[in-house]
């Protein structure tokens, strides 16, 4: 990192090439999702190849009450985040800080209240609300026990992690993500299996890594590469400002939300129609889809400032563009990883279990049937996001919800009762297809809307 000169590095969002902005924010952020999709999916590798199939089961499980936590850091970082943007762009410094020290108040109570309420009703929620069978139960309570202790660190490290990026250090945003994921890594197989430790040994490796990731956030808003701090007077919650916030936040928030419902109903139905087996299965398809969707969320990440700052700045046209290179960047890349899914499933389920057997085979067809429509979710995300990089979480919420709640649910209640285990996964692409033209018909006229601005 080189010490802040005289230019404020945000100046350059609204003068420089869209092309080579959208490039410089959005490489660091893809690069520093990518290793994050390896943060997410690493516990899964080493337990899948060095514990228990149903130690997979269990993470799978356990994973719906995490995204809760996510949901909570997702609620304040992003939307703070977006009208920190915002702010920017108008000239309204004055409120940056605020609005950051808000963020940092409201990272730590709301995580904090989640976690109480998790451990007080963790086995009745793991057995009776997310259907943990008697084999799956042991391997998702431990997992999940130990991930909480350091769940505050998880929530605060990446929603303040937003800020760093919106600053104008991409690199340094991205560095913090790859420090946690490096670590987590390295950690993994010493406490799993060095140590011994098994399951809780990969949990453990989990948030030692998120705590020192956190502690190099708070280090950058302490050092001499930003002007930006975090003061004491600006942590005192205002409510109009925190309703702002959270807001603007709620679409992501909604949408991590409904991930996780839409993961509990799918566990239970996978249980039922398949048996443990269906869960470790779709166990594995999630942790593979992770690495093609967070690539997406790297460059929802790097366009969200750009749009957001030259929206308050009233050049409309630097917005219209960013979307469109994001929605073309996205979904040439969503149709590579279509095409290498499709001809090569084998060898990504082989990275989590890598034995021929029933897990395999039914491993490979989830897959195959799951990614039909993958090549039209880059447009699909792209739009969600555009609407809350503008401060429209109305429309934001609408599209993040439209795929898990108004289309997926339904269809996971409906299809299986006709074609089983089969219409279990077939309503993931059934799904995605709806929310794909309900975002075009969104999309076209806000397009229209912001030409008459312009």
């Amino acid at each position: 990192m080189k010490p802040t000169t005289t230019v404020d590095p945000t100046d350059r969002i609204g003068t420089e090439k869209i092309g080579k902005l959208l490039f410089d924010f959005s490489i660091p952020a893809i690069i520093g999702m990518l290793v994050n999709a390896v943060y997410n999916i690493v516990d899964r590798i080493y337990v899948g190849q060095g514990v228990d199939p149903l130690g997979i089961a269990g993470i799978t499980i356990a994973m719906p009450l995490m995204m809760i936590l996510m949901a909570s850091s997702m609620l304040i970082g992003i939307g703070a985040n977006s009208l920190f943007s915002i702010r920017l762009g108008e000239g309204r410094r004055d409120e940056v800080e605020k609005i950051m020290g808000h963020a940092l108040a409201l990272l730590f109570l709301i995580p904090a209240i989640v976690i109480v309420i998790l451990m007080i009703f963790m086995d009745t929620v793991l057995i009776d609300v997310l259907g943990a069978s008697e084999a799956v139960f042991p391997y998702a309570k431990t997992y999940l026990r130990i991930i909480l202790y350091g769940g505050i660190f998880s929530a605060m490290g990446p929603g303040i992690n937003h800020f760093i990026r919106s600053d104008g250090h991409p690199r340094t945003s991205m560095f913090t993500q790859i420090l946690g994921a490096v670590i987590n890594i390295i950690l993994d197989p010493i406490f799993i299996f060095g140590f011994g430790w098994g399951i809780a040994g990969a949990a453990w490796a989990t948030i030692i890594s998120q705590f020192i990731s956190f502690l190099w956030v708070i280090f950058y808003f302490n050092s001499r590469y930003t002007k930006l701090r975090f003061r004491i007077q600006d942590m005192k919650l205002t409510r109009n400002l925190s309703l702002k916030i959270m807001a603007i936040g709620f679409a992501p928030f909604a949408m991590q939300l409904a991930v996780g419902l839409v993961n509990i109903l799918l566990n239970r139905s996978l249980f039922f129609y398949g048996g443990d087996v269906a869960v470790s299965a779709m166990g594995i398809v999630y942790s593979i889809l992770v690495m093609v969707f967070m690539p997406l969320q790297g460059l929802n990440q790097g366009a969200q400032p750009i749009i957001g700052y030259n929206y308050g700045a009233k050049k409309y046209g630097r917005v219209k563009k960013t979307y469109k290179l994001a929605v073309v960047f996205s979904t040439l890349f969503v149709s590579l990883g279509f095409i290498l899914i499709q001809l090569f499933p084998g060898f990504f389920i082989a990275v989590f279990r890598n034995e021929q057997g029933e897990l395999m085979d039914l491993g490979i067809r989830v897959l195959r049937i799951c990614t039909l429509f993958m090549p039209a979710l880059g447009f699909q995300i792209i739009t969600s996001n555009f609407f809350q990089a503008i401060g429209k979480p109305l429309q934001g919420t609408i599209l993040s919800l439209s795929r898990q709640i108004l289309l997926f649910i339904p269809l996971l209640l409906i299809l299986p009762r006709f074609f089983g285990i089969l219409g279990v996964f077939s309503a993931m692409p059934a799904a995605d297809a709806g929310a794909t033209v309900l975002s075009a018909i969104i999309m076209f006229r806000e397009i229209k809307r912001i030409n008459r601005l312009e």
